[in-house]
């Protein structure tokens, strides 16, 4: 759990997520505050209040939209902190028309990223119930826009955000100057695999690794074992189990673990390396075990009703789009004090 080694606020660039912050603004607001003129300059104070239970995230985006306004955010409660309603989580105070300019703005950004959280949590509590040990994540099926918050959203509730996006590259700028961070890993997914000219895995992988470079990672999406035993041979660095049964996951990732990782090859390769032992035959004639190491994932139709089944000790990820995709948000409200 990231929260464990560090304050997550300090993996937000600043320029970057304030300068989202300011396009939501402008956005909710591009011309005439009329609401504003009514209501005025005057000094004003504000509740805010939790209203569903729930684990509180995306407070340094809250605080950021009252900051660029002008005002300030006192918090009763720490992210990441579960709460039940009603909850008084924070106190907003300034001028009472920057309150309410920024009102809806903070309530929605709020809102979700807190949804994404409980969610993320309530799941990693099942599978860790489960006795899981491994990586519970997300994936890349976020809102165009919004995908940093869904993504720290995942980090607060204590789960793996999983790849942020497509590009390998270590640093870039998006050309509508919107927040990217930097991914490290690129998937090949079965539509990558048919499109490709040899529609073989194998050269899928070498050609993604002849452009990407050593110090990207390669994962596969894999629809049989047949499949994911390619992929480790021709040298990914993570298989992803796609639409697996329960059973059948248990007994790919067993069968992949003890070939390539424990070294349990055919018979014929165990024959070779007992003359080889006893010093029968040629030098060098038995043939040596081998050895990868990989990660395999687990992904397709997970949720709070199935993901317990789905626990494995020889699998390292299980990834699931139910911690951040149709979520249900957690209430907040923004009460002026009169």
């Amino acid at each position: 759990m990231a929260s464990a080694h560090g304050t997550l606020t300090h993996l937000l660039p600043p320029t970057t997520y304030k300068r989202m912050v300011a396009s939501w603004l402008e956005e909710d607001c591009p011309s005439l505050d009329v609401g504003g003129f009514v209501v005025g300059e005057g000094p004003g104070e504000a509740k805010l209040l939790g209203k569903s239970p729930g684990v509180l995230a995306g407070v340094p985006f809250f605080q950021e939209v009252f900051g660029q306004l002008g005002c300030w955010v006192e918090w009763h409660l720490r992210e990441g902190e579960a709460f039940e309603p009603v909850k008084h989580v924070a106190t907003v105070r300034g001028p009472m028309r920057k309150i309410l300019l920024g009102e809806r703005v903070a309530l929605n950004t709020l809102a979700r990223c807190s949804g994404i959280a409980t969610k993320s949590a309530h799941l990693l509590h099942l599978v860790r119930q489960a006795g899981y040990k491994n990586t519970l994540a997300g994936t890349r099926k976020t809102t165009p826009g919004f995908r940093l918050v869904e993504k720290y959203g995942m980090l607060v509730g204590g789960c793996d955000p999983h790849r942020h996006d497509l590009s390998p590259t270590a640093t870039r700028t998006h050309p509508a100057k919107t927040p990217t961070t930097n991914s490290t890993m690129t998937m090949l997914k079965d539509n990558h695999i048919w499109s490709s000219p040899s529609r073989t895995i194998t050269s899928a992988i070498h050609a993604a690794r002849a452009a990407a470079g050593f110090s990207t990672k390669i994962e596969v999406e894999c629809q049989s074992l047949a499949e994911a035993d390619e992929a480790v041979e021709a040298g990914a660095d993570v298989v992803m189990l796609d639409n697996f049964t329960a059973e059948n996951v248990r007994t790919a990732a067993r069968t992949l673990k003890a070939k390539w990782v424990e070294g349990e090859g055919s018979e014929a390769e165990e024959s070779g390396e007992k003359q080889e032992k006893r010093g029968e035959g040629k030098e060098g004639s038995g043939r040596r075990k081998r050895t990868r190491e990989f990660l395999i994932e687990v992904s397709g139709g997970l949720d709070e009703g199935n993901v317990e089944r789905f626990v494995c000790e020889d699998v390292d990820v299980l990834s699931t789009s139910a911690i951040h995709q149709g979520v249900r948000h957690v209430d907040f409200s923004l009460k002026i004090l009169h």
